[in-house]
């Protein structure tokens, strides 16, 4: 960083010959008498009475107006694995950027790059561990083939509601925990919202039985695949953007996206009719925003504190802009799509938690600090089965009891 130059005031000379103007100015009189010994004994004098005057003359004059220097900003690039403008993920993640850079007053501006822009979608996690990226925006699964213990910072098979699941990272211990995962990677997560409840999916052909799973070809990300997978599914992995094209061309029979809102908009309704809504593979996915740790250490305290709290804000806007979306878009994709509207059966479900919680507590044995996650996780699921049963729970089925009756 360039030092501020050194700012020095006017030495007794120029005071005095400041003085000197002031008082011709308005009139004074100078006169230099010679002393009998040596010298100019009025110059003497009027350097005496000069300082006292300029003195005078700083203390009443205005102060200088302050200018601030401008300072450049340092520039990020943020990586996702979304196109731009996706309804509900890259819009987001481009007001996090925006945000970042207000809240900086410019200190900081943040370039957004959509999927395949700056890297392919599955690896924005490699760019920001390897500098590539400066930040990413996605959701913790898409790298799972990292660490496994990666699947408990978003949503999990039979696991934590979007609100549950804030609490646990916020105040439960899982931000300290997820911290501790991502650290060998040299990366910093921060959450940065949910969609909400996933839909189950889009299926070309009715699910009666676990029969009709049998070598079913289903695009489906998260740990809930690696359920289906053991209950016969051919799980398949693909970028969002193709998933309608894949549908499109019988390279899958069924595709799990997010929900009503962005399936509307992906028009995958076009394609197929049969539309299990309710949430089997996650009830509150997770997304994130992560950090080089080396860019992230570099920078200032009060602009890290800006990128975590701008993190927060987005997840805040981020859920209501996936729950009053997909309220909005439910009816529509009914009543003018012809969307039929499915229930996994009870021998699906119950084959499906069975399995969910095997795999669960296979993925907590990976690892020491796997082990330490698992416990943690399944101990607050554990109490919030048992207060939100009395809770939201059951606040939802009064509503529904006493509006429908």
């Amino acid at each position: 960083m360039t030092p501020e130059p050194a700012v020095h005031g006017p030495t007794a000379y120029e005071r005095s010959r400041c003085a000197i103007k002031m008082k011709l100015a308005v009139g004074g009189e100078m006169s230099e008498t010679k002393s009998d010994s040596a010298g100019w004994v009025g110059r003497r004098a009027l350097l005496r009475g000069g300082s006292v005057a300029a003195a005078g003359a700083v203390l009443t004059a205005p102060a200088a107006p302050y200018v601030a220097r401008a300072q450049v900003p340092r520039r990020l690039r943020m990586a996702m694995p979304w196109p731009k403008g996706t309804p509900g993920v890259g819009v987001n993640a481009e007001r996090i950027a925006s945000m970042i850079s207000t809240m900086s007053a410019g200190r900081l501006e943040v370039e957004v790059f959509g999927a395949g822009e700056l890297v392919p979608p599955f690896e924005v996690f490699d760019a920001v561990s390897a500098g590539t990226a400066d930040l990413g925006h996605g959701t913790p699964y898409y790298w799972q083939g990292k660490d496994p213990a990666m699947h408990f910072f978003t949503g999990v098979p039979m696991g934590l509601t979007t609100f549950e699941h804030m609490g646990w990272l916020y105040y439960g211990g899982g931000q300290n925990l997820w911290e501790r995962v991502y650290e060998p990677f040299g990366v910093v997560p921060y959450y940065a919202g949910s969609s909400g409840p996933q839909a189950g999916g889009w299926f070309s052909r009715e699910i009666t039985g676990v029969d009709d799973l049998q070598g079913l070809k289903m695009r489906i990300a998260g740990l809930g695949g690696e359920v289906l997978r053991r209950l016969g599914v051919n799980v398949v992995l693909m970028p969002p953007g193709e998933i309608f094209s894949s549908l499109q061309s019988g390279a899958i029979d069924a595709a799990e996206w997010i929900g009503p809102w962005n399936d509307l908009a992906f028009g995958l309704f076009r394609i197929v009719k049969l539309y299990y809504l309710e949430p089997l593979n996650e009830i509150g996915a997770g997304l994130e925003v992560t950090v080089n740790k080396a860019v992230h250490d570099s920078l200032e305290p009060d602009l890290r504190e800006i990128i975590k709290r701008a993190a927060m804000a987005g997840a805040a806007e981020t859920t209501a802009d996936f729950y009053f979306h997909n309220i909005q878009s439910f009816g529509p994709l009914l009543e003018e799509e012809g969307v039929d509207l499915r229930r996994f059966p009870k021998e699906v479900i119950t084959a499906f938690a069975r399995e969910a919680e095997i795999v669960l507590a296979e993925l907590g044995a990976t690892s020491d600090l796997a082990g330490e996650i698992y416990t943690s996780f399944t101990d607050y699921r554990a109490k919030c089965v048992e207060y939100m049963g009395w809770s939201d729970g059951a606040g939802l089925a009064l509503r529904e009891t006493g509006l429908r009756t």
